[in-house]
């Protein structure tokens, strides 16, 4: 696997718009969520010239992870989207926290790929750990997800130092939280 990163204006259009039909297959197809979505293209309004991305790419060029790094510094999707996973604290806005969103590893080119295994598998691991260093690499000193319970699974495998920023709420049938991730002594890989 190779590891594609950078904000969507250094990258090649014929990457990104792979990366945003991997999103609408992931996301869309296979998870469900009612997200608005153009010719099998899955992106946003915080998606920009300035969004960064990180990528795991196999052998043929398929894309078998994504993630979405914004500064909290200007909208992102927990502030904009799903504040009340905050339970009443105030959106972070600070120069050293980023927001993870758009995260998923799910490797359509092997049979038997379910939304579950992606959090138990090497893919992941490694795409969360490339999404750290990145961000850590932007100034990054935490970053804060929307996330769905399986994540929790995965950074206590890892040893990441995170927590809960509240309860979990139903969010379209599915637990999701606010999660809080540490990039300082973050274990090495």
């Amino acid at each position: 696997m190779r590891v594609v990163s950078g904000a969507s204006s250094g990258l090649p259009d014929e990457f990104v718009r792979r990366l945003w039909h991997y999103r609408h297959r992931v996301f869309v197809e296979r998870l469900g969520w009612p997200l608005q979505s153009e010719q099998g293209y899955e992106h946003d309004r915080f998606d920009h010239d300035d969004t960064v991305y990180v990528a795991l790419e196999d052998e043929q060029q398929a894309i078998a992870g994504c993630a979405r790094l914004l500064p909290t510094t200007r909208p992102y999707l927990l502030s904009e989207v799903f504040p009340q996973l905050l339970h009443g604290a105030a959106p972070p806005r600070d120069p050293s926290i980023w927001e993870l969103s758009r995260f998923a590893a799910m490797d359509f080119e092997h049979r038997g790929t379910t939304p579950l295994a992606q959090f138990s598998s090497s893919c992941t691991a490694r795409l969360l750990r490339e999404a750290m260093q990145c961000a850590d690499r932007l100034g990054a000193e935490q970053l804060i997800t929307v996330s769905p319970l399986g994540i929790e699974r995965l950074v206590r495998r890892l040893r990441i130092r995170a927590r809960r920023a509240g309860p979990p709420v139903e969010i379209g049938g599915a637990l999701m939280f606010a999660c809080w991730i540490d990039l300082r002594d973050a274990p090495a890989r």
